[in-house]
């Protein structure tokens, strides 16, 4: 039977039990993200956990006593978008959700700042077929969003239009080259298609596990600030421990592996340089 969480704020369930308040976000992917303030205190806590009712497993949890509410609201904010991007816990194997749209946008895409007094982005988008959606983005995601539309143009884009360009150059040289009577000894052009970068955010490390050592989502977990992923669970754990030299070369220099012994199991757990950690 459902609990009752009567209110909605700021998207978020609310449950008041005297000076206590309950929020509650139920993500696609199977798991709950709690928050509670206590107003008799000033202090508050945030954490992760699998299962709908947040009931289960810890997947992540804040230090404990925030006394400042809009530290406590960012630090809650941080680890709705860590737990959405994990992989479906319980609850199937898509991860995280199914796409809500999928449409053409029209015209421009409008940009505001925020209206919650920190810094936001608002992207309002108009669809094809007439529908308005609104986005709100953190400073870092909107920052993230423009890298990587960037890199899109630089990488991808830039690379189409290349080919376009030099389809039309070798139609006016084969006719050219015809009337030639001497051919220009060919230069020795390296083989650069197998060059690639070493993974920058979080994102990439994922993409190149999956790629690389075949670890999906379904094995990973991250720190709320993707300053670290960590593989759980077999067969995942075997390959990268296996072929440590070529995960190490593949991560350098940005990230570096680390084989930690848990009760019964082993973790693997890949940090990002420059960076230490409670134990170190």
């Amino acid at each position: 039977m459902e609990d009752d969480w009567p209110q909605q704020v700021r998207g978020w369930e609310l449950a008041r039990h005297g000076h206590i308040e309950n929020y509650r976000k139920r993500l696609a992917n199977n798991v709950t993200v709690t928050a509670i303030w206590e107003n008799a205190t000033g202090t508050g806590t945030v954490d992760a956990r699998v299962e709908t009712l947040g009931f289960g497993r810890t997947l992540t949890s804040s230090r404990k006593e925030f006394r400042d509410k809009e530290a406590f609201w960012t630090a809650a904010r941080c680890v709705v978008e860590m737990a959405s991007n994990l992989p479906s816990l319980g609850a199937g194997n898509e991860s995280p959700a199914d796409s809500e749209l999928f449409e053409e946008v029209a015209g421009n895409v409008e940009a505001e700042p925020g209206t919650n007094g920190t810094p936001e982005a608002e992207l309002t988008f108009t669809l094809v077929n007439g529908r308005t959606v609104t986005l709100i983005l953190s400073d870092d995601q909107a920052f993230d969003m423009c890298t990587r539309i960037y890199k899109l143009d630089k990488y991808v884009w830039d690379e189409q239009r290349d080919e376009d360009e030099d389809d039309e150059d070798a139609t006016d040289d084969e006719t050219e080259e015809d009337d030639e009577d001497a051919i220009d000894e060919a230069v020795e052009v390296p083989d650069i298609s197998d060059v690639r970068s070493s993974p920058d955010t979080g994102h990439d490390v994922v993409t190149l596990l999956e790629a690389q050592f075949g670890v999906t989502e379904d094995y990973l977990m991250a720190h709320v600030d993707w300053s670290a992923l960590i593989v759980v669970g077999e067969p995942a754990v075997s390959s990268p421990i296996s072929r440590g030299e070529e995960l190490h070369a593949a991560l350098q220099p940005r990230w570096y592996p680390v084989v930690v012994d848990r009760p019964g199991e082993q973790w693997v757990v890949l940090r990002r340089t420059g960076l230490r950690y409670v134990g170190e």
